[in-house]
């Protein structure tokens, strides 16, 4: 099969970007920015492996461990364990380990959540007190939109799945490197979607047997150093690798009033509630289609394609 290449576009880097100059000349673009030369505070320059261990000391985190680079949430590829937290950083900042779970080059991974993951949010503050007094969160949104703060640590070479979030959110990376590629909302039909996440695992060598669309969409991608803040806007699909060992913090909030929002979303993943409503009103429509036979179901679903296309889709965003 002859091999084909999605086209790249770099995602656009701005320096000395003010709240006004954001909210005026790049929020209402919907489009990923990486912003540059940010005010974070002390945390780029703290944040040691060794300050880590320290700071927070023994408290236990519960994290992935996977025995390969690319996790995967559809197959489960990974286990989750609890460690003291000062343990799980040296480890997650080691290429080979003595101690291990499941082999000596295992990867870790931290996502933070809240104390009870089912009902409450993620945020630094309360997590991780201490070192919440490193960071200064760019206040490039209203307070009351804040929905989360999250924690997160990566061993070198990660890389997490493709998925898209509901809510607005500033990547900040602390330290290390990371390469994100992201794919516009408009291009999902071209992702093999399960839920909220793509079923392309290996975007650099995707299987086009088994995912021949996947090659038409466009890939948008950017490099991340210490110090660099990205914005993901909701529904961009985003997969990221750590380049080197790193820590970063997303901070979301909520783009839309925040009745839309599903009231027991704790990660910021839940479609919005007219969106899941919708979405079980499409599964009844199809299950209705099914008392006719394949040529008028056929027929018919065709018309509804069309009458969503009509109504709903728009064409003045890429």
């Amino acid at each position: 099969m002859e091999r084909r290449e999605q086209s790249v576009v770099p995602v656009a880097r701005l320096a000395g970007v003010t709240r006004e100059q954001f909210l005026r000349d790049i929020y209402p673009r919907r489009r990923p920015v990486v912003l540059k030369g940010m005010e974070l505070g002390t945390c780029t320059t703290k944040w040691t492996v060794d300050y880590l261990s320290q700071a927070e000391g023994s408290k236990e985190v519960k994290i992935h461990v996977s025995a390969v680079p690319q996790m995967d949430f559809l197959s489960k590829n990974f286990v989750y364990r609890t460690l003291p937290f000062d343990v799980f950083v040296q480890r997650a900042a080691e290429i080979k380990h003595k101690e291990y779970f499941l082999s000596e080059d295992e990867k870790y991974y931290l996502r933070s959540v809240g104390e009870d993951a089912r009902k409450d949010i993620a945020d630094i503050r309360k997590q991780f007190p201490i070192l919440a007094e490193d960071v200064q969160i760019p206040e490039y949104f209203e307070k009351e939109q804040f929905f989360s703060s999250v924690f997160r640590i990566s061993s070198a070479g990660l890389q997490l799945w493709t998925h898209y979030d509901v809510m607005d959110n500033f990547l900040i990376q602390v330290t290390g490197k990371k390469r994100v590629v992201l794919y516009s909302p408009r291009d999902a039909p071209y992702l093999y979607l399960s839920g909220t996440k793509s079923e392309v695992l290996d975007v650099d060598n995707p299987d086009l047997e088994k995912y021949p669309l996947f090659v038409k969409a466009k890939r948008y991608q950017c490099f991340l150093e210490a110090g660099d803040v990205l914005f993901i806007p909701a529904l961009w699909f985003h997969n990221v690798i750590s380049e080197e060992f790193g820590v970063a913090l997303n901070v979301f909030w909520k783009h839309l009033p925040a009745e839309s929002y599903d009231k027991s979303d704790t990660y910021g993943n839940k479609d919005p509630t007219a969106a899941s409503r919708a979405i079980q009103i499409l599964d009844r429509a199809l299950k209705t289609l099914e008392e006719l036979p394949e040529e008028y179901r056929d027929f018919y679903a065709r018309r509804m394609v069309l009458r969503i296309q009509e109504k709903a889709y728009r064409n003045d965003y890429g």
